[in-house]
């Protein structure tokens, strides 16, 4: 088994790779196999073009998205982690996720998932709840932690420091590992994910 975690800030050994890296060593160690991407370059956000929709890739392929979604089936996992940015999440990690879910979402329904945040003070709160909006429109079980996932300093040495920060990431890892590892042994014994329905929409406006 193997997951994906991918670092949406702009510094990529930084603090929010620091986190990330916490939570690869508990999979690690679980026997979980582990992939840290940096997202950072990532070029523009969703055009509302609807390409997605007939082709499964986004119209715009200068970036790390449509490469990743042609992996997504590499990845039983995945981890988005995101420094806080005026109480919101980064551009990076927010252009990145709106064209990746929107293209790839099929091959992401029923994968465990988890978002981090990282900060120097603030917005931590109010950036893991944007971003975790995601996981939760696709079928994603989301995993917890001990703590909301977030970590609190101005650079990776400081990260170091914020002990609890530390300890939510250590237990996130191994809390995902787990439930990787039930989901597998579900399948083993005849348990699959539920059939989807077909999507109904309802507009408010007629």
């Amino acid at each position: 088994m193997k997951v994906l975690l991918v670092n949406g800030s702009p510094h990529k050994e930084g603090c929010t790779y620091t986190a990330l890296s916490c939570v690869a060593k508990a999979l690690n160690e679980d026997g979980i196999e582990t992939e840290i991407i940096n997202v950072s370059k990532t070029n523009s956000g969703c055009m509302g073009c609807g390409y997605c929709f007939k082709m499964g890739k986004c119209v715009n392929d200068t970036d790390i998205v449509n490469e990743t979604i042609a992996r997504l089936n590499e990845f039983d996992g995945f981890v988005f982690g995101s420094p806080v940015h005026y109480a919101s999440a980064s551009g990076a990690i927010t252009c990145f996720m709106d064209r990746l879910f929107y293209s790839g979402s099929k091959d992401l329904r029923y994968k465990v998932g988890a978002v981090v945040a990282s900060a120097r003070r603030g917005g931590t709160t109010a950036t893991l709840d944007q971003l975790t909006k995601h996981l939760t429109i696709s079928n994603m079980p989301v995993v917890s932690s001990s703590y909301w996932n977030m970590v609190h300093g101005s650079t990776p040495e400081d990260v170091l420091k914020d002990e609890e920060g530390m300890q939510t990431m250590r237990t996130l890892g191994h809390n995902m590992a787990w439930l990787l590892k039930c989901i597998e042994l579900g399948k083993e014994n005849g348990v699959s994910h539920p059939a989807p329905e077909a999507k109904i929409k309802t507009n408010f406006i007629r």
